[in-house]
């Protein structure tokens, strides 16, 4: 290694570019070349996802695509990013234990109850254990810092939503993938600009999206053999990480461990991150609100998802996810360019964004259906 960086120092290239390259470049790869031989095992075994009546396919898709992002970010994540695994202690263990959970989740389909049990267990390590925490509000409906057992409190609501609103919007092809990539990749760009500390949560940013663009080349294929879905093993893993960065970039400006930094370098950083995550929160909160004025429980599943919404105008996949993301872009544009605004004002016009874009394809088709 060192022989490595002697190399690179006389050649004026830093080690951060080789890893973040060789990271994302390996990442996608294995996921890449691991996908079929899963796909392989899947159909042999008929271990499939059988279409049902919220199904937006009509025939059995493997879905055990979770299985190969997670080899591959737990190969280059642990040696392009190892810093991570000494920093945060329980990031690899929560990760193998979402990677149970979601297999079993895929294969067998776990009591809701053991599932929220095993989020529990693995959120408790990551905020608990490895002190993974949201410290302060940052002027937030008026709150600043917040004392230990309520910042344990809301880190840990923070990871289990977040967790389970990327297994919600997993319901059309490349959505919770595509989402995925461009949250990492904004997360990604923070870290960068943030200072050479964070390189680490950079080159995890970049096997992430390394892993990802290597399960939708097969998710997104018109080839048949070789489609295959990400399960909730792969949308738990990827909910779970970008709440981990995101709780990171929140907390970034806070870290015992870094007291000469500034406390507040972004007055605006809840309200930024939530920008950035703003697609599953809303899909959630709006249909959590539908079920419930409906006299239904909020966790009974129906079609009232944005995506939905969009495949009822007749778009395809494809399109739906492309006008899904594009939106959300612009919310994050949005943010970006009035991030020096009160954090309080940021979050409302965020979040009256988010759900503007929600009910925007239903009024869309009001309006179709009346004009026919």
């Amino acid at each position: 290694m060192n022989e490595i960086k002697e190399l690179l120092a006389q050649t004026g290239i830093p080690i951060f570019y080789l890893k973040l390259v060789l990271g994302t470049l390996c990442s996608f790869l294995l996921t890449f070349y691991s996908i079929p031989t899963i796909v392989k095992i899947s159909k042999r075994k008929n271990l499939m996802d059988e279409p049902g009546a919220r199904s937006s396919h009509l025939r059995k898709i493997p879905n055990l695509g979770g299985i190969a992002m997670f080899y591959s970010l737990a190969v280059c994540a642990s040696i392009f990013a190892f810093e991570l695994f000494d920093l945060y202690k329980f990031l690899f263990a929560s990760l193998v234990i979402l990677l149970y959970v979601g297999v079993m989740d895929d294969i067998v389909v776990m009591h809701a109850y053991k599932k929220l049990l095993a989020q529990v267990v693995v959120t408790a390590l990551m905020v608990i254990g490895s002190d993974v925490r949201i410290r302060s509000f940052f002027g937030l409906f008026g709150i600043y810092e917040l004392n230990y057992y309520f910042s344990v409190a809301i880190s840990l609501f923070t990871f289990i939503v977040l967790i389970n609103a990327f297994n919600l919007i997993d319901g059309i092809d490349g959505l919770a993938g595509g989402y995925s990539i461009i949250c990492s990749a904004f997360f990604g760009i923070s870290y960068f600009r943030l200072g050479a500390y964070n390189y680490p949560l950079v080159v995890l940013s970049g096997v992430i999206i390394g892993a990802v663009t290597g399960f939708l080349f097969y998710n997104l294929s018109n080839d048949r053999n070789n489609k295959i879905f990400m399960g909730d093993t792969g949308s738990m893993i990827l909910g779970f990480l970008l709440a981990f960065t995101a709780i990171c970039f929140i907390d970034i400006f806070i870290d015992k461990k870094l007291p000469e930094v500034p406390r507040y370098y972004l007055m605006s950083a809840p309200a930024v991150a939530m920008a950035i995550l703003i697609l599953p929160i809303v899909d959630t909160l709006n249909v959590f609100m539908i079920r419930m004025s409906a006299g239904k429980s909020p966790f009974a599943a129906d079609k009232n998802h944005i995506h939905h919404s969009l495949l009822n105008l007749g778009l395809t996949h494809r399109r739906s996810t492309f006008y899904i993301v594009l939106y959300y872009l612009f919310i994050v544009a949005v943010a970006y360019y009035c991030r020096h605004l009160n954090v309080n004002l940021l979050l409302a016009l965020i979040i009256l964004l988010g759900f503007a874009g929600a009910y925007l394809p239903k009024v869309i088709l009001l309006i179709k259906e009346k004009s026919n």
